[in-house]
């Protein structure tokens, strides 16, 4: 079964003004909706071609550079619109809340420490918080990569910040800070937190 690209649970303008609307019409429709399309080549008719992208990306050394590079934009880019949400911002309360001011001693800290690994990730990436051995932690990637993959950063991601310039360019030009500080209000908590449980 043929991955699909998921249609957005909200319109493209709804996220304005943090990520505008014509950005969000060719992040979805043109690069995730590519990256699905190349995957789904990649794959026909090997035995990956009913496998779920999960397995997949947790195998990914035996797969080639297609498979690695369009699976794990077509994940990464699924996770991504999941947590997002015009209805988004604040704080996460309950399990979540608790285990992130544990971990990294307030909710601030928190955006601190992953505005640093999302700004610093030297050319395109991906910024993410994860579920590593029962705990939370923040960590970066290249390219397309993510912590489910083989590689330094390992654990299950429940958040995820696109830092690739298709993401923020039109809007922000080379600012990325700037994207990176209006992300913040647009999380969906509920979602995340709903993964973080899902997680442990």
């Amino acid at each position: 079964m043929a991955f699909e690209l998921p249609e957005l649970t909200y319109a493209h303008d709804a996220l304005e003004p943090h990520i505008d609307a014509k950005t969000m019409e060719i992040h979805h429709g043109k690069h995730h909706n590519a990256y699905t399309t190349n995957l789904n080549n990649a794959i026909a008719g090997t035995e990956h071609e009913n496998v779920s992208i999960e397995d997949i990306l947790s195998n990914i050394s035996s797969h080639s550079p297609a498979v690695r590079n369009n699976g794990g934009g077509y994940y990464n880019h699924c996770l991504f619109w999941e947590i997002l949400s015009p209805d988004g911002g604040g704080e996460p309360s309950g399990n979540l809340g608790e285990s992130i001011i544990s971990t990294f001693g307030s909710f601030e800290e928190f955006k601190n420490q992953f505005a640093t690994a999302a700004a610093t990730r030297f050319g395109s990436g991906w910024a993410w918080l994860c579920v590593c051995e029962g705990k939370l932690c923040i960590c970066s990637t290249p390219n397309q990569d993510n912590p489910l993959m083989d590689g330094e950063c390992r654990g299950t991601p429940i958040l995820g910040l696109d830092v690739w310039e298709h993401a923020y360019y039109l809007n922000y030009q080379n600012r990325r800070p700037d994207y990176i500080a209006a992300f913040w209000n647009v999380v969906n908590w509920d979602v995340v937190a709903a993964k973080y449980d899902a997680a442990q």
